[in-house]
């Protein structure tokens, strides 16, 4: 005649397939990071290529040039590509839309990827920053920049993201500014803004892979090129 395990054996036994289950049940998966968005701001076409008002779209293209990341897609109104800076998921993107309507391309972006506006950095052209000098902002206004006043329309106001201002000078003499943004660089310009670049590069590894400080100090205190030879 057989005989009915105990309650305690039962007890036991269960015990132990549930100590072994907690052994080999997996680990909860990590929340996916949401990818940082890189923005440079700019005028599709070949007559603006060069000029002063598009040398965001030449730094995103020397971060793409130098991560290796793609630009050949079109997607959301914009030149787009999509790679990593170290393990840091990243987006590039050089809004098609002309200048003064850059929000249309970028909205859409931080729209459809969920992006926190505090992982969208813009990078573009400041006439009130002497040449080739660059400034990291956690975030502020569009100072008159129609390309940023977009940007800021589209994501229902807020200023609070990160932005490289590039710096292109004042226009000589009485100039109007308009004219001056669509002039071209020097071949001298062109020399000091090579360096500026490398630079911008840098700093947005820093910023993706160490923080926003330890980028901000890399980039307010550096030495334009002329100190540095």
């Amino acid at each position: 005649m057989s005989r009915s395990p105990s309650n305690s054996t039962i007890r036991n036994f269960s015990s132990s397939i549930s100590n072994e289950e907690s052994l080999v049940s997996p680990k909860p998966k990590q929340q996916q990071q949401h990818p940082w968005l890189i923005v440079g701001l700019g005028n599709p076409g070949k007559q603006y290529n060069g000029t002063r008002h598009n040398v965001g779209f030449e730094m995103v293209d020397a971060i793409a040039e130098a991560e290796g990341i793609s630009m050949s897609s079109v997607n959301f109104k914009a030149h787009f590509g999509k790679g990593f800076i170290g393990n840091v998921p990243v987006m590039l993107a050089k809004p098609q839309t002309f200048m003064n309507a850059s929000g249309q391309s970028v909205g859409s972006i931080v729209s459809y990827y969920k992006i926190p506006l505090k992982q969208v950095l813009v990078i573009f052209d400041d006439l009130d920053l002497p040449f080739s000098k660059m400034r990291l902002l956690p975030k502020g206004g569009h100072g008159g920049h129609n390309g940023m006043r977009s940007i800021i329309d589209h994501f229902k106001g807020s200023r609070e993201f990160p932005r490289l201002r590039i710096g292109i000078g004042r226009p000589p003499g009485k100039m109007d500014s308009v004219n001056f943004v669509l002039r071209p660089f020097s071949k001298q310009e062109r020399q000091e803004l090579g360096f500026t670049f490398q630079q911008g590069v840098e700093a947005v590894r820093i910023l993706l892979l160490e923080g926003f400080n330890k980028a901000a100090t890399f980039v307010n205190t550096a030495k334009p090129m002329e100190q540095l030879s």
